[in-house]
């Protein structure tokens, strides 16, 4: 088992189409022992039974928007586990009014809660979870495509995972003073909550089974197992690096 009595804790399970149960899910399979965020207590009543199927130890609400949320869910964590071994950041938010039309209609607001929610909280995580690191500790984010490339209507979003991105590089020297790794996954689109938002999605599904050089669209499993081996001792020299999952589209041109 590739994480064995590994403490992994996972920010953004909504459900079980998103793509960090799919992570966790692979994760429980090698043997980690799993902890849950969630956002907001609606968000609770659908963890709950997923905590339960993947042997959750516990769950804890965190709005990752909060620094005092954060510190406290920070604080819960050493009192139940002492240490990390993994932290899974899987969390994006963008108002609907900015996923859609001109990117340059994007309100002041929603560019700040965009780059806020989907960007600055892995840097508000780390920080405040960095002293709970073990040595060689694995930190994951989920980006996507559209933060190199123009993908229609992503938009505000395209930006934050650009943000997200950067802040991935510059993570990594900080941490990796302490022999921590922090890696992004570049998922291709897979038919989650957080993309049912986004004008024109199954276009997009359309256009990487027809160009994408395996002619299918990945799944949550996909991604899990990436997101397994940069979490296992398999990657300790992989570190600030964005790894695509998408069936190969992103090497394609015209």
């Amino acid at each position: 088992m590739l994480l064995k009595d590994k403490k992994a804790l996972i920010f953004g399970v909504v459900n079980d189409r998103s793509i960090a149960y799919g992570i966790a899910r692979q994760f429980k399979e090698h043997g980690a022992r799993l902890a849950f965020s969630y956002a907001a207590d609606p968000i609770e009543r659908r963890l709950a039974p997923i905590s339960e199927e993947l042997n959750g130890e516990f769950m804890f609400k965190c709005d990752v928007t909060s620094d005092q949320e954060i510190a406290t869910g920070a604080d819960l964590v050493r009192e139940k586990w002492g240490n990390v071994d993994i932290l899974v950041h899987s969390i994006a938010y963008a108002n609907r009014d900015d996923l859609k039309g001109r990117f340059i209609d994007t309100s002041r607001e929603g560019y700040k809660v965009a780059l806020d929610v989907s960007s600055y909280s892995l840097v508000a995580l780390c920080r405040a979870f960095e002293p709970l690191f073990s040595p060689g500790s694995s930190v994951l984010t989920l980006s996507y495509y559209g933060a190199g490339k123009v993908v229609a209507n992503y938009n505000a979003m395209g930006v934050a995972k650009a943000a997200l991105e950067a802040c991935v590089r510059y993570l990594s020297v900080d941490l990796g003073e302490n022999g921590i790794r922090i890696n992004a996954i570049s998922a291709g689109p897979v038919k989650t909550m957080a993309a049912s938002g986004i004008s024109g999605f199954k276009t997009i599904l359309g256009r990487i089974e027809e160009k994408a050089p395996l002619h299918r669209n990945i799944t949550i499993d996909d991604v899990g197992k990436c997101a397994l081996y940069l979490a296992s001792d398999l990657s300790t020299g992989t570190t600030g690096d964005v790894v695509f999952v998408d069936s190969g589209y992103n090497i394609m041109g015209v």
